[in-house]
Parts: structure tokens; sequence; C-alpha cells
């Protein structure tokens, strides 16, 4: 029976040491796979800051393309404006405010100012949705005696983007194309 018990023990040492081994076996392969876990976070981490940077690279790639590309615009203004604005119109001002104009001038008549309208709209890719904000009869003095009924007018217009225009356009050939 004393015999019994020692095997017994001895069994159960044996059991418990065994056990022991492979807990402790397990615990070294769970440290192990934290240490490559903290690793693969610190890369993950730099990646990240990585993918942040080329972001801003991007962005300050894609500024300096808009600026380039925009950089013709007041050409495309004034030429547009040129073809566009009929005979017996004059223009006394013109403002920007981003892509928005600000257009004041005087034209003989307001069939002048709609016709100019409807230039803005159907003969141009570079200018859009124009809008007349106001118009007014005034006079101007041609002489000390002669007065000239004229329309002073105010109206808004917006002057399209480099990169708008040009995919604008290309739908517009490959149509024509077919």
């Amino acid at each position: 029976m004393f015999g019994s018990f020692l095997i017994g023990l001895v069994i159960a040492g044996a059991i418990y040491w065994w056990f022991q081994m492979m807990i402790t076996t397990q615990q070294e392969k769970n440290n192990f796979l934290q240490g490559e876990i903290k690793i693969l976070e610190d890369q993950i981490k730099e990646i990240a800051t990585i993918e942040d940077e080329i972001a801003a690279l991007k962005a300050r790639q894609k500024a300096v393309e808009d600026l380039q590309s925009d950089r013709n615009l007041p050409v495309h203004l004034l030429n547009e404006l040129v073809k566009q604005i009929p005979e017996g119109v004059y223009i006394n001002n013109i403002k920007q405010t981003e892509s928005v104009i600000s257009m004041q001038g005087v034209a003989q008549s307001n069939e002048r100012v709609s016709e100019m309208l409807r230039n803005l709209t159907d003969n141009t890719p570079w200018l859009s949705k124009p809008e007349l904000v106001d118009i007014v009869a005034g006079n101007i003095p041609l002489t000390q005696k002669d007065l000239r009924r004229v329309a002073n007018f105010n109206l808004r217009f917006r002057l399209m983007r480099t990169a708008d225009v040009k995919g604008a356009s290309a739908p517009a050939s490959a149509s024509q194309g077919k």
C-alpha cells in the first residue's frame, strides 16, 4: 500500500511536472508572440505616419498642379469677355472672388445685355452660370445738350477651372466622334 502510494505520488509529480513544462513552454510562446505583436504594432504606426505623409504630399502636388493649370485663367477670362461681349456694351468694373466674377458696366440697351447673357451662357466653356444681379436705366451726356439713354447693369458668372473645361469638353468630343 505504501508502495502504491509512492508510485501514485511519483505519477502525480510527473504529471504535475509535465503540465508545468507545458505551461512554461506556452508562456514562452505567448511572450514571443506579444513581442512580435509589439514590433508589428510599431510598424503599423510607422506605416500610418508614412501614409499620412504620402497623403500630404499628394495634396501639395495637387495644389501645385491646380496652380499650374489655373495660371492662365485670367487670360482665358479676358479673351472670352472680348469674344462674348457684344458691340454697345462697356465694362466699368470687374471683380473676382475665388471663381465668381462680378462685372459692372453700361449697355446701349437692355437687348445688348440680354445678348451678352446669351453669349455667356451658350458660347463659351470658360464662363458659366451668368446671373443678372440688376439693371437700371440711366443717362449719359454725349454733349452738353445731348443725353443718351443707357442700361447700367451688374452681373455675376463663374470662371471655370482648366480641369473642369477639359473634363466637359472630353465627353462632348467623344459624343461627336460617334
